[in-house]
C-alpha cells in the first residue's frame, strides 16, 4: 500500500500540474522519488483542495526489467531501400513466474510520471484546440482531393533515411525545369498537417510555378509525435547531424543531388512547430539556408522538454527566459536573414516568440554582433498597412550596420495561430491577412547566400 509521504507526493504534483506550474510538478516528483517532500505543509493543504480521486491514468510497471518489443518503424522498408535500414532487437519474452513468486509491488515513480505526462499531453492538445482542421483524437476527414498541378509541372513524394529515422517528403517541381539551376524552398508543416494540407493552404505550388522554384514538403510521422509536430522542444533535436535537424538537412541535401538546385538560393520556412524546426536549422545549418521563414514560431532552443514548450507558447517564457534564447545559437554562426509572421492574437503561441526569433535573427539588435560603438546604428524601418477587408498589419524592416536590410517581422493585428493569406482549402490559414507566401518568397529571393557561403554538396 501506498504511505502517507508518496500520496501527499502524488496529490501535490497532480495540484501544480492542473494549476499549470509544470516545472514544480516535475520538481516535486524528484523530491518525492528521493524520498522527500520537501514542503508538506503545500502536499497537507492541497490534501484538502483535491478530491481523492485523481483523474488521468497510470500503468503499472514490474520492478523486475524486461525486454520490450520494439515496433517496427512504419518506414522501416523504405530504409532498408536506401541502405540505411535500422536494426531492430527481437524481444524475448519472459518466462512466467513461478507459482510461488510474490508479484513485485507497481512502482509509485511509473504511475506518478504517467499521470503528470498524460495531464501534460492533455494540455499541449488544449493549446491546439483554437486549430481549425483535424485532431489527433477526432474523427478523421474524408481523403483530401489530390492537389492539380499544371501541364509539365509535377508533384512527387520520396524518402530519405539516415540514422537518426526516415522521413518522407513531396517535391514540386515546376514545369519550366529543363535542368537549368533553380531555387529550392523547404516547407515544415504544423502540427496535425502534412504535405498536401500544408501545401494547399499555403499556395506555395502555385507560387513556385510562377517564381521557377521547387518546393518541398518533408512529413513529420506520426510515430515520432503523435500530433505529427515536429520535435522542436527536444533538445536531442536541436543539434546538428543529430535528430530531426539531421534528417531534414539530409533531405534537402538528397533533393540538391538529385536534381540541379542552385546552392546559393535555398530557404526553409515553417508554421508553429514547423517554424520552429525551421529556425533550428538556420542556426544549426547556415551553410545549407540562405534565410528563413518563420510563421507563428519559435526560437531557437527556447525549450528543452514539454514542460518548457508549454510555458514558452502561452507567454513567451521557459526555463530560460526567451529573451536568453539568443545565447544558444552557436558561437561565431553568422545569422541568417529571418522574415517573421505573427498574429497579436495568438493564443497558441504568444506573440513574443516572434520578438525573440528577431533577437536571434538580427544580431545588431540584440546586442549580439553589434557594431562598434564609433560605428553607425543600425536603422529600423517601421512600415503600416491594411489588406482590403481583412487585417491591419504592422511591417519592421531591420537593417544591418551597412544598411542591407536583413530581417524583417509582420505583426497581423486582430490574426490567431494561422498562416496569414492562405487558402480556405487547407487548414490553419487566415486569408484575411497579408501574404505570407508571396512575401516569404520576395524575401527569399532577395536573399542568395553571399559567396563565401559553403554549397550544398
Amino acid at each position: 500500500m501506498m504511505n502517507e509521504t508518496l500520496l501527499a507526493g502524488m496529490r501535490e504534483a497532480t495540484r501544480l500540474t492542473r494549476a499549470g506550474q509544470l516545472h514544480e510538478a516535475m520538481a516535486m516528483i524528484q523530491r518525492t522519488l528521493h524520498g522527500g517532500l520537501g514542503h508538506a505543509p503545500a502536499a497537507e493543504a492541497s490534501r484538502e483542495a483535491e478530491p481523492d480521486t485523481i483523474e488521468g491514468r497510470c500503468r503499472v510497471v514490474d520492478d523486475e526489467p524486461g525486454v520490450t518489443a520494439t515496433p517496427a518503424s512504419p518506414a522501416a522498408p523504405h530504409a532498408a531501400s536506401t541502405g540505411h535500414a535500422r536494426a531492430h532487437s527481437q524481444a524475448r519474452p519472459r518466462p512466467a513466474a513461478a507459482s510461488h513468486e510474490r508479484t513485485p509491488p507497481p512502482r509509485f515513480g511509473a504511475g506518478l510520471h504517467e499521470l503528470l505526462h498524460e495531464r501534460l499531453r492533455g494540455q499541449w492538445r488544449d493549446n491546439f484546440s483554437g486549430y481549425r482542421g483535424p485532431m489527433p483524437w477526432s474523427e478523421p476527414l474524408p481523403d483530401r482531393p489530390p492537389i492539380v498541378v499544371p501541364d509539365g509541372a509535377r508533384f512527387i513524394t520520396g524518402t530519405y533515411a539516415n540514422d537518426a529515422g526516415t522521413r518522407n517528403y513531396k517535391l514540386y517541381i515546376p514545369s519550366c525545369y529543363e535542368g537549368q539551376p533553380l531555387p529550392l524552398v523547404v516547407m515544415l508543416h504544423g502540427c496535425t498537417q502534412g504535405p498536401d494540407d500544408f501545401a494547399a493552404g499555403t499556395r506555395m505550388n502555385e507560387y513556385a510555378e510562377e517564381h521557377r522554384c521547387f518546393v518541398a514538403y518533408p512529413a513529420q510521422s506520426q510515430t515520432a509525435n503523435g500530433s505529427k509536430c515536429w520535435n522542436w522542444f527536444q533538445a536531442a533535436d536541436q543539434q546538428r547531424d543529430r535528430g530531426e535537424p539531421s534528417i531534414i538537412a539530409g533531405l534537402t541535401r538528397q533533393i540538391a543531388d538529385d536534381h540541379r538546385i542552385d546552392g546559393r538560393r535555398i530557404y526553409v520556412a515553417g508554421l508553429s512547430a514547423g517554424g520552429a524546426m525551421a529556425m533550428t536549422l538556420a542556426v544549426t545549418y547556415p551553410d545549407i539556408y540562405a534565410a528563413v521563414g518563420v510563421h507563428s514560431g519559435l526560437p531557437h532552443a527556447v525549450a528543452q522538454d514539454l514542460p518548457s514548450a508549454l510555458a514558452a507558447m502561452r507567454s513567451g517564457k521557459a526555463a530560460s527566459p526567451c529573451a536568453a534564447s539568443a545565447a544558444k545559437a552557436p558561437r561565431g554562426a553568422a545569422p541568417v536573414p529571418a522574415i517573421v509572421f505573427h498574429g497579436d492574437r495568438d493564443n497558441t503561441v504568444h506573440p513574443c516568440n516572434g520578438d525573440q526569433v528577431i533577437a536571434q535573427c538580427a544580431p545588431g539588435h540584440a546586442g549580439r554582433g553589434a557594431p562598434a560603438a564609433s560605428g553607425p546604428a543600425p536603422r529600423v524601418e517601421v512600415q503600416r498597412g491594411q489588406v482590403p477587408h481583412g487585417h491591419a498589419y504592422t511591417r519592421t524592416v531591420f537593417h544591418d550596420a551597412d544598411g542591407q536590410p536583413t530581417v524583417e517581422q509582420w505583426l497581423v493585428h486582430g490574426a490567431g495561430h494561422a498562416w496569414s493569406g492562405g487558402s480556405s482549402g487547407g487548414t490553419y490559414t487566415d486569408p484575411k491577412g497579408p501574404d505570407a507566401t508571396q512575401e516569404m518568397l520576395r524575401f527569399f529571393y532577395e536573399h542568395p547566400q553571399g559567396e563565401a557561403s559553403t554549397r550544398v554538396s
